[in-house]
């Protein structure tokens, strides 16, 4: 199995669960913007040029909510996600899903805006338009957390997807101070191994 990683990108939360799941990978690793990552060769493996892409055997998925489900499916074992039929298995559907549904879209908008445009192309305005949707986003994690130390009460890939978004967030500026909940639980996950582990790649 081989991972097309570069840090601060979408790949690391796939590493993560590669690490909280114990499987064994080859890196591949970039850093963002690498001319490596528009070269045909790469192309051939992600039509974007971008990161994660993930290579195991004859299959290639190159985005990473699919990847997250791929490997708890074909190399879980029934580790990180509820059974089917528990009743905290709908609340992992949609804590898996509301990273890249709800956070991860002003996050793209504040990192277009305050580090890839030229400053002579930022827009402030559209900066804080995206900052108080993110805030809006995380409220709502904040509020699921009353009384829970995960998304889906154990820990899971839920944690994994969105508990790398939130993660992101305050580094973006996002406003822990009014989200006890939140803080606390970003807190928790970055204690975590696997994730330190990840995050040193």
């Amino acid at each position: 199995m081989k991972l097309y990683f570069a840090p601060n990108s979408r790949a690391v939360r796939v590493a993560w669960l590669l690490e909280e799941l114990g499987l064994e990978y080859e890196l591949e690793r970039f850093q963002l913007g690498d001319k490596a990552m528009r070269d045909d060769s790469y192309r051939a493996v992600h039509p974007m040029g971008r990161v994660p892409a993930l290579v195991d055997g004859d299959v290639t998925l190159f985005e990473s909510g699919a990847i997250v489900q791929y490997l708890l499916a074909r190399h879980g074992n029934g580790q990180l996600q509820p059974a089917v039929a528990s009743p905290d298995f709908p609340l992992f559907l949609q804590w898996l899903h509301y990273a890249e549904g709800m956070i991860m879209p002003p996050v793209n908008s504040i990192v277009v805006e305050t580090i890839l445009l030229p400053p002579e192309r930022r827009t402030e305005l559209n900066v804080k338009r995206a900052t108080k949707l993110l805030n809006q986003m995380l409220t709502a994690v904040d509020a699921h957390m009353e009384g829970r130390d995960y998304l889906a009460n154990d820990f899971s890939a839920a944690d994994v997807m969105t508990g790398h978004a939130c993660y992101v967030s305050g580094g973006l500026g996002a406003d822990y101070s009014d989200k006890p909940n939140l803080a606390a639980y970003v807190e928790r996950l970055k204690a975590r191994p696997a994730f330190q582990r990840a995050l040193a790649l």
